[in-house]
């Protein structure tokens, strides 16, 4: 019996690549992740193919996608010579790399730019008041917000599964502020 056959494990594969595509992942790439996470054995990539009616280019893209996101990875089946794919099971793990990735790719090469533009306004005297404001004051926001990321990052899982069941609740470590009710 395929994952597929079942439907909530279809319903979950469906949205999983409806939700990525909300944030601007492929949906096929979606899809595939969906599969591997939810299947209890490794995949090939034809069978992943034929598992969710996807060409077997777009498979490979994917996977590939995927790779590179550090959530999937090759493992080798003895006496197969065909390569198979598996998803990160760990939820933390999966969601760390895929933060840090998109870190990299989107947040970083940002923060570049803003810093450029930053230091080319702080000279230039004949820009506009509120464009150096605003630039500056992105440049901080987002700078501060990657050093915090930075920092976060490198605390202990257990730590960080603690902050989350928090909540809103860590203000009150914070002197004169309030936990949200």
């Amino acid at each position: 019996m395929s994952l597929m056959d079942h439907p909530d494990a279809k319903t979950f594969i469906l949205h999983w690549g409806e939700m990525g595509s909300q944030w601007g992942v492929n949906r096929s790439v979606s899809q595939i992740h969906a599969l591997l996470y939810l299947s209890d054995q490794p995949l090939t990539a034809e069978a992943i193919s034929d598992t969710l009616g996807l060409a077997r280019s777009n498979v490979s893209t994917g996977l590939k996608d995927l790779q590179g996101y550090g959530i999937v990875r090759r493992v080798h089946i003895e006496g197969d010579r065909r390569d198979h794919f598996v998803a990160e099971a760990d939820l933390w793990d999966m969601l760390t790399r895929i933060v840090a990735e998109r870190k990299k790719r989107e947040i970083d090469p940002t923060l570049e730019v803003l810093a450029e533009l930053a230091d080319r306004l702080a000279a230039d005297r004949s820009a506009p008041a509120h464009l150096r404001e605003r630039i500056t004051r992105m440049h901080d926001f987002m700078g501060n917000l990657s050093r915090w990321y930075d920092q976060v990052r490198m605390l202990p899982k257990p730590t960080l599964v603690a902050l989350m069941k928090l909540g809103s609740k860590v203000a009150r470590f914070i002197p004169g502020q309030r936990a949200a009710s």
